[in-house]
């Protein structure tokens, strides 16, 4: 029997002209930083998760990332909101540390990374401990399982201050039917929730990625508005009435949850 080849042979680092970095894990782009400006996010759903952040209340924020790849979210976090202490829960030591050999973050950050998975790590932190947790985990190109359920949402929401945000990055297919389960599981927790995502994913035609908002308290709904108007891409916030339609008939996951369906082949999932 082969053996399972080490996690850092399957990650590698693709430099642009323009200085930036796309972390490539098992060949799927991963992440992208720009070292220089790291206020220049490539990938939309990090616009739309930095988009949800940027809606809080000015100031330091003390964030739980769970999911580090290329430490995208955690720069951004530091270079817009400075001193801001941030945990980073990311099981692949090997990935991180060639990260951050490779791809130095900035002096006298707040950044700490924690080697372990995304359950055990929330669960490990003390109540009330984080203004945001945002979930942007993957593995073999899917959401797991275990960040989907209940048990994970109700740790979520335990470490959540009271007017905190958790934010998921979730992929799906065409009709979005296991985002909305998500959401009805995360809604159980977490009453106020919101999705952010590009028209196309939104209306269904492709294969695509969703942030989901949400939060104990009401969230910052004016403002969230404001902001994906002024998206560089034609984005949509579904909230209210339209969210509450769209999540009928979801069945809301179990302790454990599914995974995310498996990511399409280039050029699949578009519907016309």
């Amino acid at each position: 029997m082969t053996a399972e080849p080490p996690v850092a042979q399957r990650v590698s680092l693709e430099w642009d002209e323009r200085g930036g970095v796309t972390v490539h894990m098992d060949g799927s782009p991963q992440s992208h930083v720009q070292p220089d400006d790291p206020t220049l996010l490539v990938f939309e759903y990090v616009q739309h998760l930095a988009l949800a952040i940027a809606a809080l209340s000015p100031g330091p924020l003390g964030v739980t990332h769970v999911g580090g790849a290329g430490l995208t979210l955690p720069r951004w976090v530091e270079a817009t909101r400075p001193g801001s202490p941030q945990i980073v829960l990311e099981p692949d030591a090997a990935l991180t540390e060639l990260v951050r050999r490779e791809i130095p973050l900035p002096r006298r950050h707040r950044i700490r990374v924690r080697p372990v998975d995304g359950l055990t790590g929330v669960r490990a932190l003390k109540p009330g401990s984080a203004d945001v947790v945002a979930t942007d985990a993957y593995a073999a190109g899917r959401v797991p399982a275990e960040l989907a359920g209940t048990a994970y949402a109700h740790e979520v929401a335990r470490v959540l201050r009271p007017d905190g945000v958790a934010l998921w990055n979730l992929a799906d297919e065409p009709g979005l039917r296991w985002v909305a389960r998500v959401v009805a599981t995360v809604a159980s927790t977490l009453p106020h929730v919101a999705l952010i995502a590009t028209h196309e994913v939104l209306k269904g035609r492709r294969f695509g990625n969703s942030v989901l908002v949400a939060g104990a308290s009401p969230l910052p709904v004016e403002a969230l508005r404001r902001d994906v108007a002024r998206a560089h891409l034609p984005t949509g916030l579904r909230e209210g009435v339209a969210l509450t339609r769209f999540l009928a008939g979801a069945r809301p996951f179990g302790v454990t949850g599914e995974p995310s369906p498996p990511p399409p082949e280039a050029g699949r999932w578009r519907v016309r």
